[in-house]
């Protein structure tokens, strides 16, 4: 069973996260969905119901969009408060231990923006997650970027959720392959 921490703080407004979560959710998947930023609007998160979310689950992915290279601040907050020590890392803190997790985003600008002639700079801002899965003995996956989802790039509302549509069956076929 898969579980998704869903971190969008505009998700009432949002094309792309939300096609891709009622993509989803019209699928038989075995995956629960958990909207942080819907769960705590205040930011006080429940810390033992996150972990206990996570202890149920063999796979986590995070689905946010990219704001200012990096995650929204619920998702960071989620990290600093649900990844404590001998929970996730230190000499009892094996909880998450050959999890898996997967970076699944959403990112305004065109993925060729993101290439500096040799390097994808999606991994260099991406390299936090990773150390930190890595960090608590999770397997990291190879994350998965939806690009080019920005109305100010001349992305019509339609454009962007028949690419959401498309992440959407990405996701589904990893989480049914895992």
């Amino acid at each position: 069973m898969a579980l998704m921490i869903l971190a969008h703080p505009y998700f009432d407004v949002s094309v792309a996260n939300k096609t891709i979560i009622q993509e989803l959710q019209k699928q038989d998947l075995d995956l629960e969905i958990r909207d942080i930023h819907h769960l705590y609007p205040d930011y006080q998160i429940d810390v033992a119901a996150e972990q206990e979310a996570l202890l149920r689950h063999d796979t986590i992915i995070l689905q946010y969009p990219m704001f200012w290279f990096s995650m929204p601040a619920i998702l960071k907050y989620w990290f600093d408060s649900v990844f404590t020590y001998q929970f996730a890392y230190g000499s009892k803190g094996d909880k998450l231990k050959n999890k898996k997790l997967l970076p699944s985003l959403t990112v305004g600008q065109v993925e060729g923006n993101f290439y500096d002639g040799e390097h994808f700079l999606i991994d260099d801002f991406l390299r936090s997650i990773q150390k930190s899965a890595e960090y608590a003995q999770m397997e990291y996956l190879k994350p998965i970027c939806l690009f080019g989802v920005s109305p100010v790039e001349g992305n019509t509302k339609e454009e962007v959720q028949t690419k959401a549509a498309k992440h959407s069956q990405k996701l589904a076929e990893i989480i049914r392959g895992l």
